[in-house]
């Protein structure tokens, strides 16, 4: 268990799916974690379901935490830095997981030398699965970035890369859970479609892509070895891979990736 006490500055999906991923990898207990929200609703939820502490007050987070995760929309993390640059002291490091915005517009909003990482998670931390990105600012330690590397290594797979690359990850593994659960939806479809229970076909189509997913980890083989060894000649499989090239799956798929990381670049230039 780490030492350090955690503060989210918002309290959304990836807030939540952080912390509980934070509490069940053993890193810290909800008691060491606080979160804050505009939503009384949302803090009463927050702290009955996962047992964090929670306030609607930014101070408290600063008052409180030495690890500080930016939590909040792109839009308005220019106000979340202004109301807490004064609460900020040497101990602190500041993490934040907003899409897009640049480690230089962090730095800018708040005193010199403050130690500052971007981070590019995905919501399935929530069962140690998450697939991050982190780049460290130019006031940031070894020890931040081991800290960084533990926390996000205890809920998936984490890389450290230079910041120029953090947009590409936003549109790859950022934005890429949903991609691959409507591809999960549209197995499930034509498994309905060809006459099974949906509850089954939707089953079969997870955990072909938990499978697939896996032999492509685990293997190290490229994904198009993978999917020849799949692929027999005049079989069942290349009738449907070919109907898969007919739809425009590669292309629809690489525009998606390029669309959400052009939209991660401009969120930064917008600011």
């Amino acid at each position: 268990m780490l030492k350090e006490k955690f503060g989210f500055i918002g309290g959304g999906k990836m807030a939540e799916a952080l912390c509980k991923g934070i509490i069940r990898a053993g890193l810290s207990a909800g008691s060491n974690i606080i979160v804050s929200d505009v939503l009384a609703e949302r803090c009463r939820l927050l702290k009955e379901e996962i047992g964090v502490q929670t306030t609607q007050d930014n101070h408290d987070i600063a008052a409180f935490a030495d690890v500080i995760i930016l939590a909040v929309k792109p839009q308005i993390i220019g106000e979340a830095l202004e109301n807490i640059k004064n609460d900020i002291t040497p101990r602190h490091l500041i993490i934040s997981i907003a899409a897009g915005i640049p480690l230089h517009f962090i730095e800018s909003k708040l005193r010199e030398n403050v130690r500052v990482i971007r981070v590019m998670p995905n919501t399935p931390c929530l069962i140690a699965s998450s697939a991050t990105a982190f780049a460290p600012g130019k006031h940031t330690t070894e020890g931040d970035k081991k800290l960084a590397h533990a926390i996000f290594n205890a809920v998936g797979k984490v890389f450290q890369l230079e910041e120029k690359y953090l947009d590409a990850v936003t549109g790859v593994s950022g934005s890429g859970p949903a991609y691959v659960y409507m591809f999960i939806e549209a197995l499930s479809d034509g498994g309905v479609k060809m006459g099974l229970p949906r509850e089954i076909a939707t089953a079969l189509a997870a955990q072909t892509a938990l499978g697939a997913a896996k032999m492509v980890l685990e293997t190290g083989q490229h994904p198009a070895q993978l999917k020849d060894a799949v692929t027999s000649p005049a079989g069942t499989t290349i009738e449907g891979v070919s109907k898969l090239e007919d739809g425009g799956l590669r292309a629809a798929v690489i525009n998606a990736v390029e669309a959400a990381a052009l939209k991660s670049k401009k969120l930064g230039e917008l600011l």
